[in-house]
């Protein structure tokens, strides 16, 4: 036999859910799946490269500091295999598709060769752990040759991705759904 109190918080315990319904995510839509670029710019290194979640997408950020204000030069597109470059070694990289990230930033310092991303050729990436994330499935460091840094991102099936640049940052959000 309910009580009136119990019958009380029944009901605000059923009002509190239909809140949580109504306030649920829109998702973008429309980045698509093509190739992105952008053209060389001022030199830069990068610095590091980190992973984040969020309600409609996995993102991930490539830390190049001092590039100049025009910008980081990028391309970003799916491969049907991750090469390294120059050496064309096949490098595994898990999931459903794979994205390579081609950008225009050593992972040293030009002037003195000195590393300044500890990225080494067909290993994990740094301190990345992509446990728990909806899309990311693997993230592997290429190579840095002749300026390009290069990452393989292994991703649950080919989805629409978008790139943006932010001050010292290249962005990449992969959306969780169609």
């Amino acid at each position: 036999m309910r009580t009136r109190r119990s019958m009380a918080v029944l009901a605000a315990l059923t009002m509190a859910a239909a809140g949580v319904a109504t306030t649920a995510v829109t998702c973008p839509t429309g980045w698509g799946s093509l190739p992105k670029t952008a053209a060389d710019s001022d030199d830069g290194s990068l610095t590091d490269i980190r992973t984040g979640q969020h309600d409609c997408y996995d993102r991930m950020v490539l830390d190049v500091p001092t590039a100049g204000t025009t910008g980081i030069g990028y391309t970003v597109h799916y491969v049907d295999a991750f090469y390294q470059d120059p050496s064309n070694i096949l490098i595994p990289v898990s999931g459903g598709a794979i994205i390579e990230i081609l950008v225009s930033a050593p992972s040293y310092d030009p002037a003195t060769n000195a590393p300044t991303y500890p990225g080494r050729g067909g290993q994990p990436l740094p301190g990345v752990d992509l446990t728990g994330y909806r899309t990311f499935r693997d993230a592997k460091f290429g190579a840095s040759f002749e300026g390009v840094t290069q990452v393989g991102l292994g991703v649950r099936a080919r989805l629409p991705f978008r790139v943006t640049q932010l001050d010292g940052r290249l962005v990449i959000d992969v959306a969780h759904s169609w």
